[in-house]
């Protein structure tokens, strides 16, 4: 095994939670390589936390997006309304941003990256997790502050390069309640919390974390988007890396210690597409 392979499985390891004993706490020689098959055998045996929402026709999403359509065209049993039978087949009809969706940056960028853009080793991540639950159940107008950011350092350690730094908010509760997420008020005025600029860019430009990721359906503010603001998802997508919207089960992760697994198809040219996203638990 290549020493940088080797190396970068080792940072799994202990990303997953296990430190292999090197040669002086065994007493003998050389450390034996670590094969792929011990590492999977090591992650199995960790909890798993799915982070993403189901979908299906009538989910919430963006109010000028189409619902979702699903036909079945093929039935295991002969149906005068199918195309043929001996197996379940189905045409699904769905916008990209569609649930627990991907935002890859030519949502927002003409040129920058598209969905199949994204290399493979952006989808297996450090989690940080900022827990801002409690706040966020005070003020629904929460946004993310440089300050608390930091916090979360002085907590739990400096959030490590290439990591991916997921907002916990609770917001995912509301699911699939579609006002219960916008949270208007009389006059319209979408009330839910959202990052602010300082912090993303801390984030992104000193940290230089490789993704981000929330449970709203915005990276803004609701008191933003109401404005057609979406000055915040438009920063992050224009340093050239992608975001998760929609995401849940943030309460059942750490804050740090935790791999993240991010994936979606491969769509040529892909705007954005569902994500199928879960954590791996020290």
């Amino acid at each position: 095994m290549k020493p940088s392979l080797k190396s970068q499985l080792l940072a799994v390891i202990i990303l997953g939670g296990v430190i292999w004993p090197g040669p002086a706490a065994r007493g003998r020689g050389p450390s034996p390589e670590i094969s792929l098959i011990d590492l999977q055998k090591v992650l199995a045996g960790k909890k798993f936390v799915d982070l993403t929402h189901d979908f299906a026709p009538g989910i919430p999403h963006w109010s000028d997006f189409p619902n979702e359509q699903r036909r079945t065209i093929y039935w295991y049993e002969k149906q005068p309304s199918m195309m043929g039978d001996g197996s379940l087949a189905e045409i699904f009809t769905h916008v990209g941003r569609w649930g627990t969706h991907v935002d890859p940056p030519a949502h927002f960028h003409k040129g920058l990256r598209t969905v199949d853009q994204i290399e493979l080793k952006e989808m297996i991540l450090p989690l940080v997790c900022i827990d801002v639950h409690e706040d966020c159940a005070k003020n629904a107008d929460y946004t993310l502050a440089l300050e608390r950011a930091k916090k979360g350092e002085t907590d739990h350690g400096t959030v490590p390069a290439g990591a991916f730094v997921a907002m916990r908010t609770d917001w995912s509760k509301r699911w699939p309640d579609a006002e219960e997420l916008a949270n208007k008020d009389e006059q319209g005025v979408a009330h839910y919390p959202g990052w602010s600029l300082p912090a993303v860019k801390y984030l992104y430009e000193e940290r230089k974390i490789t993704a981000s990721g929330h449970e709203t359906t915005d990276t803004d503010p609701g008191l933003a988007t109401t404005k057609d603001d979406y000055s915040l998802e438009a920063y992050i997508l224009g340093t050239n890396h992608y975001q998760i919207e929609l995401l849940t089960n943030l309460d059942q992760v750490p804050e740090v210690g935790a791999i993240v697994v991010v994936s979606f198809p491969k769509t040529k040219g892909g705007s954005g597409f569902p994500a199928r996203v879960f954590a791996i638990l020290p």
